[in-house]
């Protein structure tokens, strides 16, 4: 057991092949239990479960830092090595980024890596990684 408290997080997505590819073969996720309407990954530990679900709500963005952030969205808080090799592995793979991996709050409280994209059913996501990883929630 961790010593913070994994999550569980289910969100839709219109095709579970395309999930798989997304989520298994490009982000490296195992695959736990799965039937022909969802299936369980292990989301560095957390418990993340893609459910079919065609339909899809109306998109909202908020401005932040010259960007529009979309939301509902979800992510990771990685390690700077983690950030980069994934951004590396999702700008060989020809994803298109919402917004493209940059560093926030540079010499400032909170200073970090950010990148948002889509998947391939249009959930948002956003990865992170902090300079100093006691700073997350720094004001």
């Amino acid at each position: 057991m961790t010593t913070i408290p994994r999550f569980h997080l289910a969100v839709p997505v219109d095709d579970l092949d395309a999930a798989r590819r997304f989520y298994g073969e490009l982000m490296g996720c195992a695959q736990g239990r799965s039937s022909d309407t969802w299936i369980d990954w292990n989301l560095h530990g957390h418990q993340f479960v893609t459910h079919l679900a065609p339909a899809r709500s109306e998109r909202v963005h908020n401005p932040v830092d010259g960007h529009d952030v979309p939301v509902p969205h979800f992510g990771l808080i990685l390690t700077i090595p983690e950030f980069h090799k994934l951004a590396d592995r999702f700008r060989e793979a020809g994803t298109e980024f919402v917004i493209k991996p940059y560093l926030r709050f540079e010499g400032l409280p909170g200073e970090q890596w950010t990148m948002f994209l889509l998947d391939p059913a249009g959930n948002a996501m956003e990865f992170k990684a902090f300079a100093d990883d006691a700073q997350v929630f720094a004001v």
